[in-house]
């Protein structure tokens, strides 16, 4: 069953066989909420996002035309469900870098694994500070690690715009980071 590519399953959920869609559940999720709470920095919901990506997946697995990768499709809906949610709860973004901080893995000593803590957070709060298109290429890009042909068709550009602009983010994420060590 593992065999089967993404495209090859969402077909078949498309056809009728919902039962599979399981399976690209369990491929997913982890990458899924990754990139969701790189996004917004919510725990929760991001946990709630990712599902529903897979049930609006399933709501319109019609649209699903096995052309391009299930990972863009996938994600594309992704960056919709991010809209909608950011609609519905117009504040803005929440995070809290204790709580990203104590979920990170620490080095072998007590000293160690602090200083990586803080150095972690550092990052997350310089990564809050970018924009939302600057956050979501580099979060495809160095978190999902995702192809710049993939990034750019999610995100309807070409590959090498794609790489130009998870170049500059990257640029503006280091002079951030700089700022805020000073």
């Amino acid at each position: 069953m593992n065999a089967l590519s993404d495209n090859t399953i969402m077909l078949r959920v498309k056809a009728g066989d919902l039962d599979r869609m399981g399976l690209l559940f369990e491929r997913h999720y982890r990458a899924l909420y990754g990139f969701l709470f790189h996004m917004t920095y919510q725990r929760e919901a991001s946990e709630d996002m990712v599902q529903t990506v897979f049930y609006k997946m399933l709501r319109y697995r019609n649209s699903f035309t096995g052309d391009g990768e299930f990972v863009a499709w996938m994600y594309q809906i992704a960056r919709n469900v991010i809209k909608d949610n950011a609609k519905k709860n117009k504040p803005g973004t929440h995070y809290d870098a204790g709580e990203i901080a104590d979920r990170l893995p620490g080095g072998t000593s007590a000293d160690e694994g602090f200083e990586k803590k803080q150095e972690n957070a550092g990052l997350h709060r310089a990564m809050a500070k970018l924009s939302d298109d600057n956050r979501e290429i580099l979060t495809l890009s160095r978190f999902q690690e995702l192809k710049y042909q993939e990034i750019g068709h999610i995100l309807g550009i070409s590959e090498g715009a794609a790489k130009v602009r998870a170049f500059r983010a990257m640029q503006e994420l280091k002079d951030i980071y700089t700022k805020m060590e000073r």
